[in-house]
């Protein structure tokens, strides 16, 4: 499932404190880790100073990092240049985490334990301590830092022709944020290495429009204060995120046909979604006036879809229903029946952000090895098995952190607006009764109590909107 991006633009005054206090309560609800125990903290700083470096060095050329703004645990640095008759190369430099991460030291533990990063609107609890994950590991600029360094080659068309994977020193010359790169492309004054991601990042785009590949663009949720009162809006994706999202799936792609050559490995798959799931979003589409004809592919439908209409907004809300499913595929020794994951279209797998998930360091280091002819390391192996649950358990997690802060979001939200009356459509139905209603402005997805026709347009009117339970519900009107 596509996390949203939650995030908040509220004071310091009491509403705010009551709604910082809500979240602080949803982690300790869900026993999200509080902070690293020292012996992990001191381990941290220990390999801070003394990583494993590579001899091989790139630093002379002028990677960039791309990310929202005050991002300090920076993954990806990318590298691109132009190629013979028209084609491409680039340099997705990675976070080399195994540089500082001694398999089954402290830091490793402590990492199995936690699996990912988690966000909440008001904070993020890390994988990885912050001496490393916002320091000597992240890809800041200015800094020489080890990396997983992918060079990928394309020809005129964006098509992959070529890949290498190997340790390498590089550095970042430039942090920028997806704002500062959009304006920069909107007013013309973008330099060659923003317009070959554009021009990258739109050939990618195309081919995986084409293998009936989807990119949901989810706006960030977002939750502000205004004249003493909350209110959900939605920040738009701007191109610059696609096509950096684009890169970013190019390279899990690439990993992923390197690790099924060589039948060792883990995968991000997804079964395709079954026939009543999307028939149930096809009425949907219906209700919320998106055309979505029968000559009309799924992946058509979302590429024509525009974030800032409040019906889409609703629509690709109730679209990540065809995503449930996803998980990992670990194999070693024979290539795994279910490969694929639907919405890439095609095999995938993480790779790309090591400092914020565990499962990217295996697949970097499966890759290493793969491509030097080598053995895969023994604790890469040996991890392979459990890593799919282990994956699955935080992915829960982070679901339900999602789940619980979006609820208590919208409780907020429309806790004054008890006796409304909304525009909806019913996207689920129980056995005796209820089920789930879409509005379609706000974007809001809750509970009814009653009967009412699946897939159908209704009014409802809201009966409830408690924040202490983080609890929404609505009845016909």
């Amino acid at each position: 499932m596509p996390r949203r991006h939650l995030s908040l633009r509220v004071g310091d005054d009491e509403a705010a404190r009551e709604l910082r206090a809500g979240f602080e309560r949803i982690r300790a609800e869900l026993e999200l880790p509080a902070r690293f125990p020292d012996h992990v903290i001191a381990e941290a700083e220990q390999v801070a100073a003394s990583p494993d470096l590579p001899t091989y060095d790139v630093s002379e050329l002028p990677f960039l990092t791309i990310d929202p703004p005050g991002s300090t645990d920076l993954d990806q640095a990318m590298h691109m240049e132009r190629r013979g008759k028209g084609g491409y190369r680039v340099r997705y430099a990675i976070a080399d985490v195994a540089a500082f991460v001694r398999p089954g030291a402290a830091i490793d533990a402590e990492a199995h334990l936690r699996c990912e990063t988690f966000y909440s609107p008001d904070l993020r609890t890390p994988l990885h301590p912050p001496v490393l994950s916002e320091g000597a590991a992240s890809l800041l600029p200015g800094q020489v830092r080890p990396a997983v360094l992918w060079i990928l080659d394309l020809d005129r068309e964006g098509e992959q022709t070529g890949v290498e994977v190997r340790r390498a020193m590089v550095r970042s010359q430039r942090r920028l944020d997806y704002a500062g790169v959009q304006e920069l492309h909107d007013s013309g004054r973008a330099d060659e290495q923003l317009d070959l991601l554009a021009e990258v990042g739109t050939l990618r785009k195309a081919i995986e429009e084409q293998r009936g590949g989807v990119s949901l663009p989810i706006p960030e949720q977002e939750i502000e204060e205004v004249d003493g009162s909350f209110r959900l809006a939605y920040r738009l994706s701007r191109p610059v995120e696609s096509w950096n999202e684009q890169i970013s799936l190019l390279t899990g792609m690439a990993a992923a046909d390197l690790m099924l050559h060589g039948e060792v490995g883990v995968l991000r798959t997804l079964p395709h979604a079954p026939d009543n799931a999307i028939q149930v979003l096809q009425r949907s589409a219906r209700v919320l006036g998106i055309d979505w004809t029968s000559d009309t592919s799924y992946a058509e439908v979302i590429s024509r879809l525009d974030a800032a209409d409040p019906h889409h907004a609703a629509f690709l809300e109730e679209t990540t229903s065809l995503l449930r499913g996803a998980g990992y595929t670990a194999f070693d020794g024979a290539v795994p029946e279910q490969a694929t994951h639907a919405a890439v279209a095609g095999a995938y797998a993480h790779a790309t952000a090591p400092l914020r998930r565990l499962v990217d360091r295996y697949v970097s280091e499966v890759c290493l090895s793969l491509c030097a002819g080598t053995d895969v390391p023994s604790w890469v192996r040996a991890a392979l098995p459990a890593l799919p649950a282990e994956m699955a358990d935080s992915d829960r997690l982070a679901g339900a952190l999602e789940r619980e802060c979006v609820a208590l979001m919208e409780a907020v939200v429309l806790r004054d607006a008890v006796g409304q009356v909304f525009d909806a459509v019913v996207v689920d139905v129980r056995d005796g009764g209820g089920g789930t209603v879409q509005l379609a402005e706000p974007a809001v997805r809750a509970a009814f109590d009653g009967e009412l026709p699946l897939g159908e347009p209704v009014r409802v009117r809201l009966t409830e909107a408690d924040v202490a339970q983080r609890s929404v519900r609505f009845q016909a009107a």
